[in-house]
């Protein structure tokens, strides 16, 4: 039995392959091939577009995929949206397609675009939401470097964005919100009902999840006096709870726990002045909840 998956070909490859790569699995891939190799003999890899991914997937081509909610509603696919797995290209967050104009263009909102020309990637999506609001407008598809196309080639674009940065560069400011989208694990209806593709796609899931809630965190490990360890819990924003455990000396215990890496070089310090002792610091590949 193999499970097919297609993995995001474009700007969440190399997101994607990390995170594989912390769940566990070793994807590599040839330059001059789709099929990148996986150390899992179970599971067979194709490189594909996110924005086809889910188009793929619904005709069974694929069993599972990894594209983003804006795909799967540009499609209008019918899929099992079996997980969110929230990342992105730079971040580890949401994106959003924005309405975007000049900076000194007089348009405030999306109903002052009324009968003017709007560029995306994103065209049904755009449709849909113009229609929501009342609005007629000319929608064509942009190819890319959509930027850089007001106000000669059209009056707005609709763009992908997680920190707005190419936008401003490129003298764009942002009027409205069309969607906010991120990674979903997908899969095919007739792959869902098969118990043994729906275990490995829920195995997968489990490790890329475990990977997901790992980011940006680390493990500390320290030993501390039992008659200063509530000191030393009241600096330690846990995870859930600390794990504590005896030492061989009585007077001793061990303390285990996960904390945001971004914090670690203030709370080492704190530690040590409530007279914690040996501080580990440890990277953390998965957790599982």
């Amino acid at each position: 039995m193999k499970l097919k998956l297609g993995l995001p070909k474009g700007s969440l490859q190399e997101a994607s392959l990390q995170l594989f790569h912390r769940a566990g699995f070793e994807i590599t891939v040839n330059p001059r091939s789709y099929f990148p190799h996986i150390d899992d003999e179970e599971i067979e890899c194709m490189l594909i577009r996110a924005q086809e991914m889910a188009r793929y997937v619904e005709d069974s081509i694929l069993d599972a995929g990894l594209t983003g909610r804006d795909w799967i509603l540009e499609n209008q696919a019918d899929v099992v949206e079996v997980a969110d797995l929230v990342y992105a290209k730079q971040t580890m967050g949401k994106v959003r397609w924005v309405l975007a104009v000049p900076e000194k263009a007089p348009f405030h909102r999306v109903q002052d675009l009324e009968g003017k020309t709007i560029a995306t990637e994103l065209v049904k999506v755009t449709e849909r939401y113009l229609a929501q609001n009342g609005v007629k407008a000319k929608v064509e598809f942009s190819w890319g470097a959509t930027e850089v196309k007001p106000p000669v080639l059209a009056d707005a674009i609709v763009e992908v964005t997680e920190t707005g940065s190419s936008l401003r560069a490129n003298g764009l400011r942002v009027i409205e919100t069309v969607l906010e989208s991120n990674t979903k694990f997908i899969a095919n209806h007739s792959a869902w009902k098969d118990d043994w593709k729906r275990h490995k796609i829920e195995t997968v899931l489990l490790l890329l999840d475990g990977a997901l809630q790992a980011a940006g965190k680390v493990g500390l490990m320290l030993n501390v006096r039992r008659e200063d360890l509530e000191r030393v819990l009241g600096v330690l924003p846990a995870l859930k709870r600390p794990t504590i455990s005896s030492l061989s000396e009585p007077d001793w215990v061990a303390v285990n726990t996960v904390i945001d890496e971004r914090t670690v070089r203030e709370i080492i310090p704190r530690l040590k002045a409530a007279n914690a002792q040996g501080i580990v610091e440890y990277p953390l590949n998965k957790i599982v909840m």
